[in-house]
This record gives C-alpha cells, sequence and structure tokens, in this order.
C-alpha cells in the first residue's frame, strides 16, 4: 500500500457533499503536494467541470472515472490509492460494492454515512475479509458521528487522567445548532423509511441502541432516549429529541464495544437537544419532538412521502449555500459520571454548517489521518468507528484544521 500513487481518492467528488471536500482538500493541501490525491466518479466530463472550478493548480489534478456498480473500476481505482473516502449515497443502494472491493483488496475506507441498517450488512459481510486484507474500513466520519464519538473518547480521555477511572453514564446535550440540510440526506433518510416500512427485521434494528456492536448489546443495560420533552437536572434545561442520536448512540456503543469496554460494560449514553428552562423550553421540546414525530410519520405512508420528496424536502444535489455553510455552527455539551458520582464535563465545538462545510472537513482531515498517520500497526484490518481508529490523533487534525474545538469544563 505503501507503493501506491496516490494517498486519498474521493469518489464521488461531484456530488453536493464531495464538491465540498474536494475544495476543502485543494485549498488545504494543493495539487500533488504533501498529499497526493484524485476525484473520481462516474462522468469525466463533471469530474473536469469540478477540477476547473477549484482553480489555479488544480489542471493536472488526477481524475479517475468509476462507476458505483462497475466493481472492475473500483477495483482499478482502489489499487491506486491507499484510502478512498466515498460521498456516493445512499449508501445503501450505491455504496456497498466499493467497501466491498476495499475489504478484498486492504484498501482504506471512510465515509459520512448515517445509515445503520447498511452498516450492519457491510459489518456482517465484510469485517472478516477487511481483517484479513487489512482494510480499514471507517464509516461515520463527517457531523455523523464523529463530534459524538470524538467527544465521549475526549472526555473518557480526561476522567481516566483525573478519576482514574471512566465515565458509565454520559449525556450529550445540544446546546446550539445552526445549519441546513442537503438532498443526499434527505434521500438517505427517505430511503431508510422505505426499508422500515417493507422489513420489520429493519424496523427492530433501527431502535436497538446496540444495533453495530459486535455482541449486539447482550449483558448491556437499557439505555433511555428522549422521544419527547424532559427536564435534565445536570444541564438545567429542557429536552427535545436530536435527529442524530438514533446513528451517533450506535457508533459511541460500538466505540466502546471495540475498545474492551474502556467505558464499561454497563456504559449508559443518550444524546437530547436543549431548549432552556421554564416553560418556554418545555413547549420547544415538545414542538421539536411532534415535528419530527409529524415528518417520521408523514414519510412512512408512500402518497405523503411522494408529496414530501417532490415539493417539500430538498432535491438531491441541493443544499445549503456557501453563506449558510460558512455562519452555520455547533455547539455540544457532555456531561459524564463515574460509577462513584464523580463528574466531568467537555465541550465541542464546530464552526461551519454541521452537516456540509464542517462535515467536509472532518472527513477530509479523517481520511488524511487514515493516509499519513494511522499506520497498519496502530490500527490493523477491520470496520472500526472513528475513535477507535485514529482516537487522539484525529482530534489533533480537528482542532488544527477543521474548525473544531475540545474543551474541559469546570
Amino acid at each position: 500500500m505503501t507503493d501506491t500513487p496516490l494517498q486519498i481518492v474521493v469518489f464521488g467528488a461531484t456530488s453536493f457533499v464531495g464538491q465540498i471536500l474536494s475544495r476543502y482538500l485543494f485549498n488545504r493541501y494543493g495539487n500533488n503536494g504533501e498529499l497526493r490525491w484524485a476525484i473520481a466518479g462516474r462522468s469525466h466530463a463533471k469530474l473536469a467541470q469540478l477540477r476547473s472550478s477549484l482553480g489555479a493548480g488544480a489542471e493536472s489534478l488526477p481524475i479517475i472515472v468509476a462507476d458505483a456498480a462497475d466493481e472492475s473500476a473500483l477495483e482499478a481505482m482502489c489499487a491506486s490509492t491507499r484510502v478512498v473516502v466515498s460521498t456516493v449515497g445512499p449508501y445503501a443502494l450505491y455504496g456497498s460494492p466499493l467497501v466491498g472491493v476495499c475489504a478484498h483488496s486492504g484498501t482504506d475506507y471512510c465515509d459520512l454515512t448515517g445509515e445503520v441498517q447498511w452498516i450492519r450488512r457491510m459489518i456482517d459481510a465484510h469485517e472478516a475479509t477487511a481483517r484479513a486484507s487489512g482494510a480499514r474500513i471507517v464509516h461515520c466520519c463527517g457531523f455523523d458521528s464523529v463530534p459524538s464519538d470524538m467527544g465521549v473518547h475526549f472526555l473518557q480521555r480526561e476522567s481516566m487522567r483525573v478519576h482514574g477511572q471512566p465515565c458509565t453514564r454520559v449525556k450529550l446535550r445540544i446546546k446550539a445548532m445552526r445549519g441546513g440540510a442537503s438532498g443526499g440526506t434527505v434521500a438517505s433518510l427517505m430511503n431508510v423509511v422505505r426499508e422500515i416500512s417493507a422489513d420489520p427485521e429493519v424496523r427492530k434494528l433501527m431502535v436497538d441502541p446496540f444495533a453495530v456492536c459486535p455482541d449486539r448489546g447482550k449483558g448491556r443495560p437499557k439505555q433511555p432516549e428522549v422521544r419527547f420533552s424532559e427536564f435534565d437536572p445536570d444541564c438545567g434545561s429542557w429536552l427535545g429529541p436530536f435527529v442524530m442520536a438514533g446513528i451517533n448512540t450506535r457508533i459511541v456503543h460500538r466505540s466502546n464495544a471495540l475498545s474492551g469496554d474502556a467505558y464499561g460494560h454497563d456504559f449508559v449514553y443518550d444524546e437530547a437537544m436543549m431548549t432552556g428552562p421554564g416553560s418556554k423550553g418545555r413547549m420547544a421540546a415538545a414542538g421539536i419532538a411532534l415535528g419530527l414525530g409529524g415528518f417520521v410519520a408523514a414519510a412512512m405512508l408512500p402518497p405523503a412521502r411522494w408529496v414530501l420528496e417532490r415539493y417539500v424536502v430538498p432535491k438531491p444535489g441541493e443544499g445549503p449555500s456557501p453563506e449558510a455553510q460558512a455562519n452555520g455552527f455547533y455547539d455540544f455539551r457532555f456531561y459524564g459520571h463515574t460509577a462513584d458520582g464523580q463528574t466531568v464535563k467537555v465541550k465541542v465545538t464546530g464552526d461551519r454548517d454541521p452537516g456540509y462545510g464542517s462535515t467536509a472537513k472532518i472527513l477530509g482531515e479523517a481520511a488524511a489521518c487514515l493516509a499519513r498517520d494511522i499506520s497498519k500497526q496502530d490500527c490493523v484490518g477491520g470496520i472500526w468507528t472513528p475513535a477507535t481508529a485514529m482516537g487522539d490523533r484525529l482530534i489533533e487534525r480537528l482542532r488544527a484544521h477543521a474548525g473544531l474545538t475540545f474543551t474541559v469544563l469546570d
């Protein structure tokens, strides 16, 4: 793998997130400098148009033409690089062949999926192969689920330093967040809803907090979930449900399981939105719950889903404007409690629109971290999480380059 001509290939570079990611990598690394990288996708014309839009110096940026369903083209692409970073979603529809090729060829891989059911399929189908080949497969390397996964990792590191033990109970509370949605994200969500509607096994999997854990939660405690409005004395605020909790909590639990229960076999974790104290906060929390519930209920019905897709939600290729991405942000607060009642509190913030401006930077640094910082001895082949594959080295990159902060609070 060290003899490959490229270190990173951005597959799906002309997608909404792929374009933002490509611009980030070009602005950060240039072309053929310290990072050797290329853009890839199914249309040479669109890739050439993207390359032209990057600016002076991008003229010789390599282009690789490969369709998500063409395994021979995917094999040739993987043979040329250490890491493939994929933005081709919905992953359950278009992402499986590439993961299989990476697992067989020993090529490292990362993506920004939030599709629990698809991750479970990839684990079942390819984890043993990836272990044998040495491929490190790392899902959820964007806003889903790096701030959550690395935030808990950071909190637990601080708890071990100060208290000599992990926090067995951790809460993530979203204090503030501003950002928009893209058509690609909505398409992934709608596909998950279709699968849930059609398959009771998928429906059962999606409500399992240990859905992607190796032991599937055997002997582990029941996990809390904020579904309506409730008050949390730790943060002094009413809480509403957080739409990304369904994927983030699963990844955090997988990190704990893969690290040999570093957070404890009885580890308990949940995520929720803070809406403030008093009656106003309570009403806001209830509003979030009713809004999310109404959207999901409508999406479950094929006629209503058709109306949502046609007239309401953004189409694939659409998303927040550059100005909206630049003006977005998020502020996460983590509250940890050890088994004997000691506490740790940390904050994680990001400086761009969560799902796109920040995700592109996070994903770019995760790919660079895999390609440049994490040797095959540091992390062997398998299907990992951001925290278990990259840990503190990724935090260093995120702090230095991706606009994230990790701070211990008093």
